[in-house]
């Protein structure tokens, strides 16, 4: 037996894991400090009320035999997949349900997905960039190429030749820098995706968050995307997810490559490796899509953007440099006086005792920026903004 010598290219300690250990280890020698967190981007408001209800119904009907619900379909319910499609249907985009596909989170997928490719592809992954992306390719042994992202291009990089590539990995609002795509940058994409016989792998997870009516919350909104792209999306930052798990991906029949239609492929897939999610979580999961649904979550989606506009005008006020904050829960901030990423992380804990993200975790292009993230109590975010203000 011999086990995957891939794995040794990863970096060995996981961003967000060092982070953690950090924090943990200057609490433990400062137990009298209070420590406002905004750094990893887990939610903090609880889940919303017909959320909620709708699954403690579900559970109620697990009790009964003539409601009690088994082993369920691997690509998720179809009372689910049509709420969906109904919430495509309002931003123009026409699915059909064999379309979509429910998974317990987009992170899963995004990596998942890369069984239907072969590990011969060229991967093209933007710099600095979530390093879920990176790891699963270093886990299989692809070669990766970076595309630059950085304050000249406002941290959205656009296709030029010698980026060609088979798979194409997009973030959009991004994570770590909040940047969006309009129309006509991603419209760039698809023709560059299209004429290079490559796919877009398409990380909408943060959709939610913008409120431009101007700007794509999703891929298929621009032309000729059905035939060159997957779409990934969560209900985690969306509806507060983060701990049930539910989220969706979009795989569209026109997807042909050699011959072969990756929308049956996933399914394949899914029928050999996947159980699909319980019934009681996409209970829950369809009725973030109730009117009802759409209203309770959209106040806590405001919540979250106005904490952002909190940090975002302490940064405005410092005149220091930052994207993201406003179609995007994350403040992607530079660095004062010249600071490396951890440098500026052990300041900021030490000095203010509030804990973001070191930049430099996110890729090369990432040294010398900041990510803060404003899914946090109001008031922190206020005492927070306040202490860098004063730092």
């Amino acid at each position: 037996m011999k086990i995957n010598q891939n794995h040794f290219n990863l970096i060995e300690n996981y961003l967000f894991s060092e982070v953690a250990d950090k924090v943990k280890k200057y609490s433990e020698k400062n137990p009298d400090k209070k420590v406002i967190k905004l750094g990893i981007g887990d939610v903090t408001l609880p889940l919303c009320k017909v959320v909620v209800e709708e699954m403690k119904k579900a559970a109620d009907e697990m009790s009964h035999k003539n409601t009690f619900k088994g082993y369920g379909p691997e690509e998720g319910y179809l009372f689910l997949r049509e709420k969906v499609q109904d919430y495509y249907n309002k931003k123009n985009v026409t699915l059909s349900t064999d379309e979509i596909f429910i998974n317990d989170g987009a992170k899963c997928d995004i990596g998942n997905i890369l069984e239907l490719f072969s590990q011969d592809n060229y991967v093209l992954i933007p710099d600095p960039v979530y390093p879920a992306y990176v790891d699963c390719n270093v886990m299989d042994g692809r070669k990766i190429k970076y595309i630059n992202a950085t304050k000249a291009n406002d941290f959205l990089p656009l296709p030029a030749r010698e980026n060609q590539a088979d798979i194409i990995y997009l973030c959009s609002p991004n994570n770590p820098t909040g940047a969006v795509y309009n129309h006509k940058q991603l419209q760039a994409w698809v023709d560059f995706a299209l004429a290079n016989e490559a796919i877009i792998l398409f990380d909408a997870a943060y959709e939610a968050f913008i409120g431009d009516k101007n700007l794509p919350s999703s891929i298929f909104e621009v032309e000729n995307a059905r035939k060159c792209a997957v779409e990934f999306c969560s209900l985690s930052k969306t509806a507060g997810f983060t701990g049930i798990r539910c989220g969706y991906t979009i795989i569209p029949q026109d997807l042909i490559y050699e011959s072969k239609n990756l929308n049956k492929m996933w399914k394949r897939r899914l029928a050999a490796k996947f159980n699909g999610v319980s019934y009681i979580v996409q209970r829950g999961a369809g009725a973030v899509f109730s009117e009802d649904g759409q209203k309770q979550i959209q106040e806590n989606i405001q919540y979250y953007k106005n904490n952002a506009q909190i940090i975002s005008r302490a940064l405005d006020k410092l005149n220091i440099y930052y994207t993201g904050g406003i179609n995007s829960p994350y403040i992607w901030m530079k660095c004062p006086d010249g600071m490396t990423s951890w440098d500026f992380f052990d300041y900021l804990l030490q000095r203010a005792n509030v804990v973001g993200t070191p930049g430099s975790g996110f890729g090369k292009n990432g040294e010398g920026f900041f990510r803060l993230t404003a899914f946090g109590d109001r008031e922190n975010m206020i005492e927070a903004a306040e202490r860098i203000a004063k730092l």
